[in-house]
């Protein structure tokens, strides 16, 4: 079996076995999001599969790394989706709900939801652990346990993950406009 074959059996044979875990955490995101928000969850997952098999070279060694991937990417899903229906409606309010809004206020429109991403890049690029810890509570609607139990350490260690990260995406969005 050619390498190729080989990584998309394992992309697909990871989405087939999680599919029902991330199927019915995109269900309640997207159920929290109320009348505004008008993309289906499986439209999302599907999506999330079809940004992971185009990917070259990515390799999944556990579930919680797939998993932090597929948090990854319904972020920049969800942040171009808020993008072209606010562009369809020229502007006319739109707001993600279904997000928590923990960190650190409720993201009402495409730009601060884009700041929000650059800023768990910069959180990335500083320490990954952290940024995986954002993408699976925040993006992913993942609890504290549900992390812990993933990488195999204690829900206090996820806690106080999620507390410096925190700090780091407060501070780097209450400081200037960040470059693009």
């Amino acid at each position: 079996m050619s390498a190729v074959a080989e990584r998309a059996v394992n992309h697909q044979q990871l989405f087939v076995s999680l599919y029902d875990e991330l199927r019915r955490l995109a269900q309640r995101k997207l159920r929290q999001g109320g009348a505004g928000n008008s993309m289906g969850a499986t439209t999302l997952l599907h999506e999330v599969y079809l940004t992971v098999h185009a990917r070259d070279g990515v390799v999944f060694p556990d579930n919680a790394r797939f998993l932090a991937y597929a948090s990854r990417a319904m972020r920049g899903l969800i942040i171009d989706y808020a993008r072209s229906r606010q562009a369809l409606k020229r502007g006319a309010g739109f707001e993600i709900t279904s997000l928590p809004t923990e960190i650190p206020e409720q993201v009402a429109d495409s730009n601060e939801l884009q700041r929000l991403s650059d800023a768990v890049d910069r959180l990335a690029a500083t320490d990954s652990r952290l940024a995986e810890v954002v993408d699976l509570k925040y993006f992913g609607g993942f609890s504290f346990a549900e992390i812990a139990a993933m990488w195999d350490m204690s829900e206090r260690t996820v806690q106080r993950d999620w507390e410096k990260a925190r700090i780091f995406l407060h501070k780097c969005l209450s400081g200037p406009e960040m470059s693009a």
